[in-house]
C-alpha cells in the first residue's frame, strides 16, 4: 500500500487540507518523514507535545501502565486518575477534576457546569454566556458558538442560545452587557487560534471584579497556556487572578489525549450523578501518561527554563526582523509566541508556514497575519539555534518572492 497525501484524499473526510511532509520518527524536537528529510519542531502539535517526541518519562509511563490496564469505565475507578486529580488540585486553586479526552470536552463540561450552577443558585432567567471575539473554544456545537469566530459556528443551523461575544481587553464593553443574567464568562488567559494576544492587567482584573458582582462564574480555557507553556503552570498564576473553572488539555497528556475541568468543591457539586460523563475520561492509560507529563513540567527548572528559551526565541526573531523587516512585533508568552506580519506581508502567514516547511522547520499560523511558534518546553538551545537559522531562510524565500 502507498501510504501518501494522495491517500489522504482517497479515504479522508476532506475537512483537513494536510502538507505533503509524512512525519514517521521524532526524538526531542526533531522530527524525521518518510524520505528521511529532518525537521526542527516549532509547531509541538500545536502546543501539545510539551516535552517533544518519545520523551523517556511518557515512554515508560505508556509502557508500564500499557501493561497493567488500559480501560476502565466510571463505573470504577483507577489509581492513575485519582493520582493526577490529586496533583492538579495540589497544585492550583482547584479542589476537584473532571477528565475529559480533549480540551473541547472540557470546556463543554465547564459550560454545562456554570449554567446548571446558575440555574440551581438563581433560577431559570440566568443563562447568559460572554466570550470574546476571535476566541476559540473547541468544535462541538457549544463550545464552537461560544468561540467568538463565526467562520467556524456558521453553516450548521440553529445556535446554541443566550451566548454574546464582546472584543477581547474592551472592558467597557463587557461591562455594558453583564447583568445578572450572566451566568459566565469564558475567556483565554492568552488568546491562541485569535493571534496570541495577551490580556492588560486592568482588563483582566476587571473581567473577575465584574464576575463577583453580578455573581457569574469565570472560566479561563488553559487548553493551550496550560501546563507550563507561558512559564507558569497555569497562565492564571502568572496574572494573579484566580478563575471558578480551568480548563486544561493539549500539553497536559503530552501527545496522549487528555482534557480536564478543575473546579472548587462549591462549583462542583453541581454536577450530580448522572448529569454529565464520557466513556474514556480518565482512563488510566491517558492518566498515566498525563500524571508523568505533569511531574516533569512541574519543576522549577522546567518553568524557568521556559522563560529563558523564551528570550532566546525572541532575540531570535528579532535578528531575523532586523535584516528583512517582516515582523510588526512578537507578542505572546513564555514559548506561546507570535511573530506579527507587518503591512507589506499582511495576509501571508501561510506564505510563511510553507516556505518553513520547505527549509525544514514546522511552525503554526495564528489566522491570516500571526506566524505562530509552540515548540516543546524542553527543546534545547541547539534545537532553538538551528530551528531559527532555518526560519530565516524561510523568511528570505518570502521576500525574495515579494520582489
Amino acid at each position: 500500500m502507498q501510504v501518501n497525501r494522495e491517500l489522504f484524499n482517497a479515504v479522508m473526510v476532506p475537512n483537513y487540507n494536510p502538507s505533503d511532509i509524512i512525519p514517521v520518527k521524532g526524538l526531542g524536537a526533531t522530527v524525521w518523514d518518510q524520505n528521511g528529510t529532518e525537521y526542527i519542531d516549532f509547531a509541538g502539535g500545536i502546543a501539545v507535545n510539551c516535552l517533544g517526541h518519545c520523551h523517556p518519562a511518557l515512554v515508560n509511563a505508556l509502557k508500564e501502565q500499557g501493561e497493567k490496564l488500559w480501560h476502565l469505565s466510571n463505573v470504577m475507578t483507577n489509581e492513575p486518575a485519582l493520582r493526577l486529580a490529586k496533583k492538579l488540585t495540589d497544585a492550583t486553586f482547584a479542589e476537584k477534576v473532571y477528565f475529559a479526552n480533549s480540551g473541547a470536552e472540557a470546556n463543554e463540561a465547564a459550560l454545562k457546569l456554570a449554567r446548571r450552577f446558575a440555574l440551581d443558585n438563581y433560577g431559570a432567567d440566568k443563562t447568559q454566556i460572554i466570550s470574546f471575539n476571535k476566541g476559540f473554544h473547541g468544535r462541538t456545537f457549544f463550545t464552537v458558538t461560544v468561540g467568538g469566530q463565526a467562520a467556524y459556528s456558521d453553516g450548521f443551523g440553529p445556535k446554541p442560545a443566550d451566548i454574546t461575544h464582546v472584543d477581547y481587553n474592551d472592558l467597557a464593553a463587557l461591562e455594558a452587557i453583564m447583568s445578572d443574567n450572566t451566568c459566565a464568562v469564558m475567556m483565554e488567559p492568552l488568546q491562541g487560534e485569535g493571534g496570541i494576544i495577551a490580556p492588560t492587567n486592568e482588563f483582566v482584573k476587571g473581567v473577575r471584579a465584574l464576575c463577583d458582582k453580578h455573581n457569574a462564574l469565570l472560566i479561563f480555557d488553559e487548553v493551550q497556556t496550560g501546563v507550563g507553556r507561558t512559564g507558569d503552570l497555569y497562565a492564571y498564576q502568572g496574572l494573579n487572578v484566580t478563575p471558578d473553572i480551568l480548563t486544561t488539555a493539549k500539553a497536559l497528556g503530552g501527545g496522549f489525549p487528555i482534557g480536564a475541568m478543575l473546579t472548587t468543591t462549591e462549583i462542583a457539586a453541581h454536577l450530580k450523578v448522572g448529569t454529565h460523563g464520557s466513556t474514556y475520561g480518565g482512563n488510566p492509560l491517558a492518566c498515566a501518561v498525563a500524571e508523568a507529563a505533569f511531574d516533569t513540567v512541574n519543576t522549577a527548572e522546567v518553568l524557568n527554563g521556559v522563560k529563558q528559551k523564551e528570550q532566546l526565541i525572541r532575540a531570535g526573531l528579532m535578528a531575523i526582523n532586523d535584516k528583512f523587516d517582516v515582523f510588526s512585533e512578537i507578542r505572546g508568552k513564555g514559548l506561546l509566541l507570535g511573530a506579527v506580519l507587518n503591512e507589506r506581508f499582511k495576509g501571508q502567514s501561510r506564505d510563511f508556514l510553507v516556505a518553513s516547511n520547505k527549509h525544514g522547520l514546522m511552525s503554526l499560523v495564528a489566522g491570516t497575519d500571526v506566524v505562530r511558534f509552540t515548540p516543546s518546553l524542553v527543546i534545547s538551545d541547539k534545537e532553538i539555534v538551528e530551528g531559527l537559522a532555518r526560519f530565516e531562510k524561510a523568511v528570505a524565500e518570502v521576500v525574495a518572492n515579494k520582489g
